[in-house]
């Protein structure tokens, strides 16, 4: 067996990610768990020690900047529950505390005011709010469905509201009142996200009308659209300071820079995120996620400077690794990307996305290395359904074509030796953790083990009790209880669990929004009344997935011994 760190050790791996341009372009806000939860840090934009600026016990979700870098606004919630409360950084000043979700916005051009979205009025639907910073009053709009603020210029405020996770529309607001003007419109699905106001009132955003993938898309004021790149890759992050431009495209999974049209070399390889110009506009920040290495800010200019060094948690360079891209040809002859951590013909975990409407990407995950390390190899597919290839390889597990994107998992399976003898598991978060609960109770025989974390047991108790405001989005994936139930029960895993025969690990938050923790409830007791193996983890403390390091440490070390029990052995 290879030697490897305590997987302790892995999950103290560090992370900085998310800048945000403070003092003029001085410094760097930047959110990290150096703590153990992601907080708020900020530092000189040249490097230097960070100083923590909030101090809860409670994770920050996102912040976003003013202009000129004077303020610094964030989001944070309870346990998980994602009912993210707005506040006003260094020094501390509640904004929005009312009990409901509040949707991180932008700034006025002046700083004078902040755009945000709510759920205040009714729980459901998310109202546009435009808070006076001096005096706290705030003009309301009311709206209806998800919305989110994109952009606040003296042009307006550029809103998007979601018809699905893959359909989008754009609209202008006027601060001062009014209702939205809307730049889009369509029939289909269209996407139209991410999307920014430019200088002379157009939007650059990334849209995939017409095309297979969401391109870098101008779109003018009299509702036409101008494509500025190929339809050869998702366009996945934007930003803009005058005539500058800055863009990242995701070229099979791995992100490549544009700046004023130009790759930019010398950039990490994997993931890159979080776009921000200086107030100048002469620097762009952003975090790179690479798969051997940590998240970390870098600031490029003159050149690439890397700004924060997140620690390795003792963990050593070179026993990190990257993964192979492969393809399984399916047997309908679709060909399914997948990254291995490993080598073949290897006790072999699948570790599946969520989502469905994701892509798993060459950025670090510190249990899959650390089971790579010990001599479990980890395959992480992109099933059908999966973004990143294309919106028609998206839409090939809509509905009843969900069990196809089942069927990709078992051969996979089947593929890295499942059926001659190598143990193969399986393991996802979230829709992975249906995916994980699908496997193992339509093809049984294949898998030694399974982890499912936050997962889907039921799809007609999880749309009964997800959030209200989730749920006509994701009956556009899964389909309606109202059109679609026959076919739900059909394919939830809660209605074969007499055909698990593999080990079963459930671990779920107790405060999750998106998939209640019912859904775990439910396969756990219906296993221990059968007398199956079955461990689970409930945590009073988490919501959609595990946070805390503390509570990570307590859960990854019992799946890592469980796998390496069942896989291993």
């Amino acid at each position: 067996m290879v030697a490897a760190p305590d997987i302790a050790a892995f999950l103290r791996i560090r992370s900085a990610h998310s800048p945000q341009w403070l003092d003029g372009g001085e410094r760097l806000a930047f959110l990290s768990d150096i703590t153990g939860i992601p907080q708020l840090w900020a530092m000189p934009a040249t490097g230097g020690w960070p100083d923590q600026l909030t101090f809860e016990a409670e994770r920050v979700s996102g912040a976003v900047a003013s202009a000129d870098g004077a303020l610094l606004a964030f989001g944070r919630d309870v346990g998980g529950n994602e009912r993210d409360r707005l506040w006003l950084a260094d020094p501390e000043r509640a904004l929005a505390d009312a009990d409901a979700i509040h949707g991180l916005g932008a700034f006025s051009p002046d700083g004078s005011q902040l755009a945000f979205t709510h759920t205040e009025r009714n729980g459901t639907d998310f109202d546009l709010a435009v808070l006076d910073l001096a005096t706290g009053a705030r003009r309301e709009l009311e709206l209806e469905g998800w919305n989110v603020v994109c952009d606040f210029t003296a042009h307006g405020i550029l809103l998007a509201r979601a018809r699905s996770n893959v359909s989008h529309d754009l609209y202008l607001v006027d601060p001062a009142g009014g209702a939205p003007r809307p730049l889009t419109s369509h029939d289909g699905p269209e996407q139209y996200l991410p999307a920014v106001l430019c200088e002379d009132g157009t939007v650059l955003c990334a849209c995939d009308r017409g095309s297979e993938h969401q391109r870098l898309t101008r779109l003018h004021g009299d509702g036409s659209l101008e494509f500025l790149t190929a339809d050869d890759a998702d366009v996945e992050a934007i930003a803009v300071h005058g005539t500058r431009v800055a863009y990242v495209r995701n070229v099979a999974g791995t992100s490549r820079l544009v700046l004023d049209g130009r790759t930019v070399a010398g950039v990490p390889e994997g993931v890159i995120g979080g776009l921000a110009f200086a107030p100048d506009g002469r620097r762009l920040a952003l975090h790179v996620s690479p798969a051997d290495g940590p998240t970390d800010v870098h600031v490029i200019g003159d050149g690439v400077t890397r700004v924060t060094r997140s620690s390795l948690g003792g963990v050593p360079r070179d026993v990190l690794r990257r993964p192979e891209l492969r393809e399984l040809t399916a047997s309908d002859g679709l060909r399914v990307p997948y990254f291995l951590f490993g080598p073949r013909d290897a006790p072999t975990l699948c570790h599946v996305h969520g989502g469905p409407e994701a892509q798993a990407r060459p950025a670090l995950n510190a249990v899959v290395q650390y089971l790579a390390a010990r001599g479990i190899s980890v395959a992480v597919p992109n099933v059908r359904g999966s973004t990143g290839y294309g919106k028609t390889y998206c839409a090939l597990d809509d509905v009843g074509k969900r069990p196809d994107a089942v069927r990709d998992l078992a051969e996979l399976a089947i593929d890295l030796g499942a059926r001659r003898g190598i143990p193969v598991g399986v393991m996802g978060g979230s829709y992975g953790g249906y995916m994980t609960l699908a496997a193992i109770t339509e093809y049984p025989d294949l898998w030694r083990a399974a982890v499912d974390i936050v997962g889907i047991a039921n799809f007609v108790t999880f749309l009964e009790r997800t959030g209200s405001y989730r749920r006509k989005l994701r009956e556009a994936e899964y389909g309606s209880l109202e059109h679609d139930r026959e076919l739900l029960e059909r394919i939830s895993p809660i209605h074969r669990v007499d055909r698990i025969t593999a080990p079963l690990m459930v671990i779920h938050g107790a405060n999750d929004p998106r998939v209640p923790v019912h859904e775990a409830e439910q396969i756990v007791s219906a296993l221990q009344e059968r007398g199956r193996e079955v461990v689970y983890l409930r945590y009073e403390d988490e919501g959609h997935g595990l946070v805390r390091l503390a509570n990570r440490i307590d859960a990854y070390p019992q799946v890592a011994a469980f796998l390496e029990r069942t896989l291993l052995a």
